[in-house]
């Protein structure tokens, strides 16, 4: 078993890393529609959770919180960054995002395909609905402009960091995709 704690630090160590280095390289923000941006930071999240389970995607998402939190107050993007600095909103919402999808890849896994693009959607838009959500019940945004957020950027985030879950995952544990298997996904 001591293999095993070591493997999930491993992990969630690689993992943050990750994390931290596409926040800092602005490779986590892919340019999107009026200036906003589709981050795919959830990945490395949803990716630790479905590979070794809750409490790694719950510390890869602390250290993606975190990150977003040290970000937002030393180097702030725009005026809704400023915002960030508060834990509620930066931290919070993705700690959930590791439990509730390892949860449910938890109950999907027997089709892993379909789990895995499931699971990747439940990841992101955990972390798009509460962070809005929050936003919006605070009132630092109004409704009108929460539900639009969601729609131009929550939906295709999820798209993105299903397809990048799906890529990774079945090549890491040689799941077969179509006719491919593992890393032949080409």
């Amino acid at each position: 078993m001591p293999q095993d704690r070591t493997r999930k630090i491993v992990i969630a160590g690689i993992l943050g890393a990750i994390s931290i280095f596409l926040g800092i390289t602005k490779w986590g923000f892919l340019p999107w529609i009026g200036g906003a941006s589709i981050t795919i930071m959830t990945v490395p999240v949803v990716i630790g959770a479905i590979l070794e389970g809750p409490v790694v995607g719950f510390a890869i998402g602390l250290i993606f919180g975190g990150f977003s939190l040290i970000q937002a107050a030393t180097a702030p993007n725009g005026p809704i960054d400023v915002l960030f600095t508060n834990p509620l909103i930066s931290v919070l919402p993705r700690l959930f995002i590791g439990p509730i999808t390892w949860w449910v890849w938890s109950i999907l896994k027997r089709w892993p395909v379909a789990g895995l693009i499931v699971s990747g959607v439940a990841g992101a838009l955990t972390n798009t609905i509460l962070v809005l959500g929050i936003l919006g019940g605070v009132g630092a945004l109004p409704w009108a402009t929460v539900f639009y957020i969601f729609g131009v950027n929550g939906l295709p985030e999820a798209a993105i960091c299903a397809i990048l879950v799906l890529a990774v995952v079945s090549a890491w544990k040689q799941i077969q995709v179509g006719r491919k298997k593992g890393a032949n996904l080409e």
